[in-house]
């Protein structure tokens, strides 16, 4: 499982502002959340992952409350005839969206657009950029800041790092700059109770597991000179970034292309194909989205703070429980997960045991139910728990110099990856909910789906295969990622259900340890989020064997739809594994060199890919 790079969801509003103003006013005890924001804002940076203010903290407060609040509805974007909808960010008809952008599409007609490729979103979207520029494709990339990473690290693994060089995105050179920090591996553990080290299994002790893999996300990158790096390798390609200009909408015709509308002040850009890099909060995946309300949410509270005991912070921990599911009352029941990564050790001189910095997040998996808690309620409880996960301090306030605060929610979608509803619009990366339900960061998974990704849009430029159907194929259905709903349920409670406080970690505990028995083959690919049939289908049944009286808590725990749900993705790939390994060979030759169709050649292709 991958859990790095969080992003901050907060948006303007008047009631958070509103609160504080009166939370001042008041005189109310403030928070020890709101005492170490307001600490350390003037320490921390803006961009993914954190704020520089306590007001930004409510502004995302203000957000998930609005979204806890919502209720789902059915909305057909088919029926013409209604007049209630989303806010049209994105528009194929010509009598709605920006009549400049309409203009300069038809005054284009018959000529060459501004640019092949327009990337909304920069973060990321660099990286799919300068794949695509090293294929020869004109782009522009527009962000709506300043293209430039945080300071704090991004936790990744040597292969995701190998796949980019491969790739030409970077150089030997630009990763041996920018990794700053690296260490062995992670643990994983799971435990009723905090006790280190821990051995024996889960029915000997009492208590959980714990296991050390190697060479899993043990390289800190620092984000901020990766993507200066890379933004440098683009504009040295020839391509284009538009830096600090806000995107306001997009207009498509089927015909023409694709263009951006960036307000009063600035020309509009056209492209033949726009890429939606903006995260899950893009409004052009909402708009799409519209009158849903997400499956799953993963809620992540954490910091970076140096004040640990610098000779024990020599490992990272990838996902670790030390308590039972916690009853939160009429908020619902919670299992609370851990990570923790060390930070400048390894490289640059800086010997492993001389750094007491480290970042640690808490995560959670629940729905979106309107009774389920505030985010200050989960950052109180990181607060408290952290000195018994990390016991090497016993108060954060006084014990830790805090650099940054993190939190954020992750919603995530059951129809993912998302398929366009607009021909000429793709989304990628996090837009698309390619990532795994089960993380809360979209660069391991941008490195995973990048070759694949570039290529398949190349494809697509190429031979002007431009349509909603033909850009589908390239977010096809994934069932590896479909199976990994099953992880994520099984990992929460639903508001109202009983369940042993215990269910969790016994099932994890039970799990992984079975899956460290099966060797690296099983363990590794799992905490990289790549879900194989073959260990998957090896450690369920020798769970089954381990631990069969559990079986019937599992199926009431997820239900028996669900469950029935998932056996259809598992049957599914079993079929796309039968298909790659038998099928595949026989076929690639064959679509290369007889199929001359390219709509046919092109949509075989991501179906060999999607095997």
């Amino acid at each position: 499982m991958k859990f790095i790079g969080v992003q901050l969801l907060a948006f303007t509003g008047s009631t958070a502002a509103f609160s504080l103003q009166m939370s001042s006013a008041v005189g109310e005890k403030k928070s020890l959340t709101q005492r170490l924001i307001e600490q350390t804002s003037g320490q921390q940076t803006g961009g993914a992952g954190g704020t520089s203010s306590y007001e930004g903290f409510l502004r995302a407060e203000e957000n998930w409350n609005r979204l806890k609040q919502s209720q789902p509805f059915d909305y057909d974007p088919k029926n013409l005839a209604r007049e209630d909808g989303p806010p049209l960010f994105v528009t194929d008809d010509g009598a709605t969206g920006s009549q400049v952008c309409w203009e300069k599409l038809r005054a284009q007609k018959g000529k060459d657009l501004d640019y092949d490729i327009a990337i909304c979103g920069g973060t990321l979207g660099i990286f799919f950029a300068t794949a695509l520029a090293l294929k020869g494709h004109r782009v522009i990339v527009v962000e709506a800041g300043i293209l430039r990473g945080r300071e704090q690290e991004w936790n990744i693994s040597l292969e995701e790092m190998e796949e980019l060089l491969r790739l030409e995105v970077v150089s030997q050179e630009d990763v041996d700059a920018v990794i700053t920090t690296e260490f062995p591996g992670c643990r994983s553990g799971f435990k009723n109770k905090e006790v280190t080290p821990l051995s024996g299994v889960y029915f000997d002790n009492g208590i959980g597991y714990e296991t050390v893999t190697n060479d899993v996300l043990n390289l800190g990158v620092a984000p901020s000179l990766l993507l200066e790096r890379v933004k440098q390798r683009f504009l040295d390609l020839g391509g284009t970034i538009k830096e600090q200009t806000r995107l306001q909408g997009v207009v498509v015709s089927e015909t023409l292309g694709s263009a951006l509308d960036l307000g009063e002040d600035f020309e509009p850009i056209t492209a033949s194909l726009v890429l939606d890099c903006m995260g899950n909060a893009s409004p052009i995946s909402r708009q799409q989205r519209y009158g849903q309300k997400p499956d799953g949410v993963c809620a992540v509270v954490g910091s970076c703070a140096s004040g640990y005991d610098a000779a024990t912070n020599l490992m990272g921990d990838i996902i670790y429980t030390h308590t039972e599911i916690y009853d939160k009352g009429e908020n619902g029941k919670l299992q609370y997960f851990w990570e923790a990564f060390p930070v400048n050790i390894g490289r640059n001189g800086n010997k492993p045991g001389t750094s007491s910095t480290k970042t640690t997040y808490m995560f959670t998996y629940m729905d979106a139910d309107e009774r389920r808690p505030s985010l200050e309620t989960l950052m109180e409880d990181y607060w408290k728990l952290l000195p018994v996960y990390q016991p090497s301090i016993s108060d954060p306030e006084t014990d830790l110099d805090i650099h940054r605060i993190l939190f954020a929610f992750f919603p995530t979608y059951r129809d993912s990856p998302l398929k366009p509803q607009w021909s000429r619009v793709l989304a990628i990366g996090d837009a698309s909910g390619i990532q795994s339900p089960l993380s809360f960061g979209g660069f391991g998974a941008l490195t995973r789906h990048l070759d694949r990704i570039t290529g398949a849009i190349s494809d697509a430029i190429g031979d002007s295969l431009l349509h909603k159907d033909d850009l589908a194929e390239i977010n096809a259905y994934t069932p590896n990622l479909s199976a990994t709903w099953m992880f994520q349920k099984a990992m929460s409670v639903q508001v109202g259900q009983s369940v042993d406080p215990k269910f969790v970690n016994r099932l994890l505990a039970n799990n992984f340890q079975i899956m460290d028995d099966m060797g690296l083959r099983t363990m590794k690919p799992f905490l990289q989020d790549v879900v194989r049939i073959d260990g998957l289908l090896g450690s369920l049944a020798r769970s089954f064997v381990s631990d069969p009286t559990f079986m019937p808590a599992i199926v009431a725990h997820v239900g028996l739809p669900r469950l029935l749900d998932w056996l259809g993705h598992i049957s599914m790939m079993i079929l796309y594994t039968a298909l790659h390994a038998a099928v595949s060979p026989i076929l690639e030759p064959i679509v290369e060199g007889a199929v001359k169709d390219e709509r046919q050649k092109f949509r075989w292709r991501r179906r060999m890919e999607a095997w």
